[in-house]
């Protein structure tokens, strides 16, 4: 009633309404004035019940709250610590003391601008706000790029030569970014910095011949980012998704948000709208409406028999587009072996069977050694999959392959494993050998999402190169979290990318939070058997958040695994975006061949215009000794 704020249980009477016991007499005093005052304009009497005396609590009962009340301020004093660190995270710092380098955008096709990134590169100059200046008015100075990564550029001001003293990094697709002209064309001020600004007499003639050659962005370049990220999926739009509990079949889920192209679906069924499951819009696990009854897949019927007001069936055209195959020859058939990544261990490849052939080239396939007896923990890959690989792909790539749960005869050999079970390798020639030049290099950073929590975006690294298979590791945890992912797969981000959408970054994990919080699981690991290393353990998050563990389910006959589907499905708390580059709901992003972004030269602050044509991705049988650690010949050893 006084406006005081505390712990609820440090306040008096049933209601909790007061912070003491002369505020609460006081509200009784003037409450009861009032209500004989009613009484008598009413009634003409006063009332006659006396009023109840708040009694104060017990001091046994203070001391307790008093306590709650410390414990609760220790709390709030360890979520503050823990908001700055993961708000205090910077690109820029993590990549400069520990000289890393980044993928360059040109990795992702998927991603805003990464068919159409163009030459930008270091020496490339752009006209920035002016952070060195006390006038009160908005102005700008001329930058170059002393180093890119990915989004992200490392700016240094015109004038200050081999001085990295106010060095800045910045998202080059920003808005404050623009090509060397705009402040001449929009009536923006150059205004050099305070430091240097009694350097040169003459900055006008200093910036015609320090620009004279050199590089800036397209004019269009702020266009291009913003037409880059409209994306075509749009909220109420109804889709096929896998069921995170029973990767064997799909459900219908709504797109409940789009971020940058991911999407967050809510499974139809659910009532609170918490049931949810985060992917890309070009993930292969979302179909058009209708996709599972015409190749044969399970699919579970909703108990929504009518589309809810304002759904409506995504457009197929929409959905990532795959291979088409023959199968009228030589074909995949029910109970060949192969090696697959385990979808629920994504840090192994294990051995796999075949356990239907479906329509349009796609399989259900089974891991071996830990399958359900009703196949619920079947999942769906297309033959031209590149998470499914041939007999022998392990060996010969030296990639540690995991056996069945309950196979002792180790090491593992395929030859004896496939006699034992009376079983044929599936022919080598079916499988996807083609491996495009993706760039990507041992040891670079990205933007990379947990798929054992995909709603989580982290700091990653890769760690190994096989062909087109990318072994990704996340900073601060351990091996056992690495995953398995394909080089196009749209999972992976630049550098930089969750501060354009407003996703949110994990950064990574301090080492005294892991050893805190993985203590447990480490202990549980030392009595797991060497030849079968289990279902992933789930990362566990140390910013407070309940990390969503996979429900398993005890089934006659083996086990019945899931994605994620915890208590906590709601989405990560986004930053407001920009006016310029939110994502909102738009027709599809135009292809390369429409704009081609080039840089242009300046010649004494005028720009002309040099097209250059965007760099073209040739897709190769097998890989250079640089772009993988393992054989160039790619599957060469024969099934036994």
């Amino acid at each position: 009633m006084c406006g005081m704020v505390g712990v609820r249980d440090a306040f008096y009477s049933k209601t909790k309404r007061f912070c003491s016991v002369s505020c609460s007499r006081s509200y009784s005093s003037n409450s009861k004035k009032a209500s004989i005052l009613a009484r008598l304009q009413v009634t003409g009497k006063p009332p006659t019940k006396k009023a109840k005396v708040l009694q104060k609590q017990p001091l046994v009962a203070k001391l307790a709250a008093y306590a709650q009340y410390q414990a609760t301020l220790q709390n709030q004093a360890k979520t503050k610590s823990v908001a700055v660190s993961m708000e205090g995270f910077s690109w820029g710092n993590y990549i400069n003391s520990n000289s890393f380098i980044a993928a360059p955008v040109t990795c992702f096709k998927h991603a805003p601008m990464g068919t159409c990134w163009g030459d930008i590169s270091e020496n490339v100059r752009v006209e920035v706000p002016n952070t060195d200046c006390s006038l009160p008015t908005k102005v700008f100075w001329i930058a170059g790029i002393v180093k890119l990564a990915g989004y992200n550029a490392l700016l240094r001001y015109e004038g200050f030569e081999n001085d990295s003293g106010l060095d800045f990094w910045c998202n080059i697709c920003g808005s404050d970014i623009h090509p060397v002209g705009w402040c001449a064309a929009s009536g923006k001020p150059l205004v050099p910095p305070r430091t240097i600004q009694h350097k040169y007499t003459n900055w006008k003639a200093f910036l015609v011949k320090r620009l004279t050659g050199a590089k800036t962005l397209p004019p269009d370049f702020s266009q291009k980012v913003s037409e880059s990220m409209q994306y075509p999926f749009k909220p109420c739009m109804r889709v096929e998704v896998v069921d995170k509990r029973h990767l064997c079949r799909t459900r219908v889920a709504v797109v409940e948000s789009v971020i940058g192209g991911r999407l967050r679906l809510v499974y139809e069924e659910s009532e609170d709208r918490t049931d949810d499951f985060w992917c890309h819009m070009h993930s292969p696990l979302i179909h058009h409406i209708g996709w599972s009854r015409s190749i044969g897949h399970r699919f579970k019927r909703s108990d929504i028999t009518k589309k809810q007001d304002g759904h409506f069936d995504t457009p197929p055209h929409l959905f990532a587009k795959v291979k088409e195959v023959d199968q009228s020859g030589e074909w995949f058939k029910e109970g060949m072996k192969l090696e697959a990544i385990d979808p629920l261990n994504l840090s192994t490849i294990c051995v796999a069977t075949i356990r239907k052939v479906l329509a349009d080239g796609f399989l259900m396939i089974g891991i071996d050694g830990s399958e359900a007896a009703d196949g619920s923990d079947w999942f769906c890959y297309h033959a031209t999959s590149p998470s499914i690989f041939p007999v022998g792909f392990c060996e010969i790539n030296m990639i540690e392959l995991t056996p069945p749960r309950g196979y002792t005869k180790l090491p593992f050999k395929w030859f004896d494993y496939l006699r034992e079970t009376g079983s044929i390798a599936a022919p080598v020639k079916l499988f996807n050998k083609d491996v495009p030049n993706h760039g990507f290099r041992v040891g670079m950073k990205l933007e990379a999402v947990d798929l054992m929590e995909p709603r989580l975006i982290c700091v990653a690294t890769v760690t190994r190169i096989i062909h087109r298979l990318l072994r990704i590791h996340f900073d601060g945890w351990e091996e056992e979290y690495d995953q398995w992912v394909d080089c196009e797969s749209p999972d992976l981000y630049p550098v930089g990318w969750c501060q354009l959408t407003g996703y949110q970054l994990q950064p990574p994990a301090s080492q005294s939070s892991r050893e805190s919080q993985s203590g447990s699981s480490k202990q549980k690991k030392k009595a797991k058997s060497q030849q079968y290393k289990g279902h992933k353990k789930k990362r566990k998050m140390p910013f407070g958040k309940k990390p969503v563990s996979l429900s398993s389910l005890p089934m006659t006959g083996g086990v019945r695994r899931s994605f994620s589907g915890g208590e906590e499905l709601t989405p990560p708390p986004y930053r407001t975006l920009p006016a310029q580059t939110a994502p909102e709901a738009f027709p599809p992003p135009r292809t390369s061949r429409e704009f081609n972004p080039s840089l242009k030269t300046v010649t004494t602050l005028q720009l002309k215009e040099e097209l250059i044509d965007g760099e073209d991705y040739n897709f190769l049988q097998g890989a250079s000794d640089q772009e993988s650690n393992g054989s160039a010949n790619f599957y060469i050893k024969q099934e036994p």
